[in-house]
C-alpha cells in the first residue's frame, strides 16, 4: 500500500486556484507513451496534484484514467478531491504538437548520435529512428544533428473531429495552445470546443511572448512580443472565452518544455508573470514553460501566481524509475520500492506549492 495522502491534500482544484496552491502535471500534448503516462498520472495524483494535462487522444485519456483510478483506490476511505483531467488542443502549428522524424538509413555509421544524447524523452532508439509515441516535440534534436537530417511533423486535430472527440472523452477541462496573431484560428477552435457540449470546469489558454516558439536549444524564433502586447492578445481571447460561457485559466508559457534543462529556466515564466500581471485579464495566472523546483522561490512578493504546471521536470525525475519498471516488465506503481521512491520525488516537487501561503489568499 502506498503512503497515505497528506491531510492538506483536501484542497479542491478551484480552492487551490483561489489560494495560489494549484499544481498541474503536464504529461505532454504530444506524449503517447501509454505505460509511462499511466504511472505518471498514478504517482502524481497520489502526490496531490490538482490537474493532469494529457494529449487529446483516446488511448492516452484511457491510460490517464487508469492511473487516476489506481490513485483513488490508494486513497480509499479518505477525502481527497480527484484531480481534473485536462486535454490539450492547438489552434495551429505549435511545438507542443509535433514529432521529430528522420530516416536512420541516411545516418553515417560513425555518427556519434548527438540527437540521442540530447533527447530528454529517450525517444530516439539505439538502432536509429524516432520512437514516435515518446516524442513530445521539444525540438532539442533538430539543431543537434550535424547533417541536418531531422525534420518535424506537426499534428493538428481536424476541425470536424474536435467536437465529437471531446464529447466522447468528456474531460474536466481543455487547454488551448495559441500564439500571438492567431485570434481568428483561436475563435474557430473555441467554437469547436463549445460545440462539444462538454461542461468544462476551465478553459486554459496557453500562450507566451514568442511568435512560433520552439524548443530551448533550437534556432532563434522571430522577435517576441512585449508583455503589454501579450496582455492585449489575452484580453482579445478573454472576450471570446467569456462569450462562449467558459471560465479562463491563463497559462503563461515562459520557456517551453525546458524545466529539466537547469534551474535557470524557471526565471522566464516568473519574469513573464511579474511583467504581465498588472495588464492581464481576469482569471488565474499559472506558471508554465521552464518550471522546476526553483520556480516558487523566485516569485516576488505580492505576485498573482495561482499555481504552477510541471512538465518536463516532472517526467524527467521519474524517468530512471520508469526505465527500471519497464526492464522488470511491470508498472512502476506495482513495484513497492520504486513506487516509494517515485512518490517521494513527486511530493518533493508538488508539496511546496500545496503548502504555499496557508494563511494568505495567494
Amino acid at each position: 500500500m502506498a503512503a497515505p495522502l497528506p491531510a492538506d491534500a483536501q484542497d479542491s482544484p478551484e480552492q487551490a486556484l483561489a489560494t495560489g496552491r494549484w499544481v498541474k502535471l503536464i504529461c505532454g500534448a504530444g506524449n503517447q507513451d501509454l505505460a509511462a503516462i499511466e504511472d505518471l498520472c498514478a504517482i502524481y495524483a497520489l502526490a496531490g496534484v490538482h490537474c493532469i494535462d494529457v494529449a487529446a487522444d483516446r488511448a492516452v485519456v484511457a491510460a490517464a484514467r487508469r492511473g487516476l483510478a489506481w490513485a483513488a483506490e490508494q486513497a480509499a476511505g479518505r477525502e481527497a478531491p480527484r484531480p481534473w483531467l485536462m486535454v490539450s488542443l492547438s489552434d495551429g502549428e505549435d511545438p507542443h504538437f509535433r514529432k521529430a522524424r528522420f530516416d536512420p538509413g541516411l545516418c553515417p555509421p560513425d555518427c556519434p548520435r548527438p540527437c540521442q544524447r540530447v533527447c530528454p524523452a529517450l525517444a530516439i532508439g539505439a538502432a536509429g529512428g524516432v520512437i514516435a509515441e515518446r516524442c513530445y516535440g521539444c525540438g532539442r534534436c533538430l539543431p543537434a544533428c550535424p547533417l541536418g537530417l531531422i525534420g518535424e511533423e506537426h499534428q493538428i486535430l481536424a476541425a470536424e473531429a474536435v467536437a465529437p472527440l471531446l464529447a466522447e472523452l468528456r474531460p474536466d477541462a481543455v487547454e488551448l495552445h495559441t500564439q500571438p496573431g492567431r485570434l481568428a484560428p483561436f475563435a474557430r477552435r473555441l467554437e469547436q470546443v463549445r460545440a462539444s457540449g462538454v461542461p468544462l470546469r476551465r478553459l486554459a489558454v496557453s500562450c507566451g511572448l514568442e511568435r512560433g516558439a520552439v524548443g530551448p536549444e533550437a534556432s532563434r524564433p522571430p522577435a517576441p512580443l512585449t508583455p503589454r502586447q501579450l496582455a492585449t492578445e489575452l484580453w482579445q481571447r478573454f472576450a471570446l472565452v467569456r462569450a462562449a460561457g467558459l471560465r479562463p485559466l491563463w497559462q503563461l508559457d515562459g520557456r517551453p518544455m525546458s524545466g529539466d534543462v537547469g534551474a535557470g529556466t524557471a526565471r522566464a515564466a516568473v519574469a513573464l508573470l511579474a511583467e504581465l500581471q498588472a495588464w492581464a485579464p481576469p482569471g488565474p495566472l499559472q506558471l508554465a514553460g521552464g518550471t522546476n523546483d526553483r520556480s516558487l522561490a523566485l516569485l516576488p512578493p505580492g505576485n498573482r501566481a495561482a499555481g504552477v504546471a510541471f512538465g518536463s521536470v516532472a517526467r524527467r525525475q521519474l524517468q530512471p524509475l520508469l526505465q527500471q519498471a519497464e526492464a522488470a516488465g511491470r508498472p512502476l506503481r506495482e513495484l513497492p520500492e520504486l513506487r516509494r521512491q517515485a512518490l517521494g520525488l513527486a511530493r518533493g516537487l508538488v508539496e511546496p506549492w500545496r503548502q504555499r501561503g496557508r494563511n494568505a489568499a495567494g
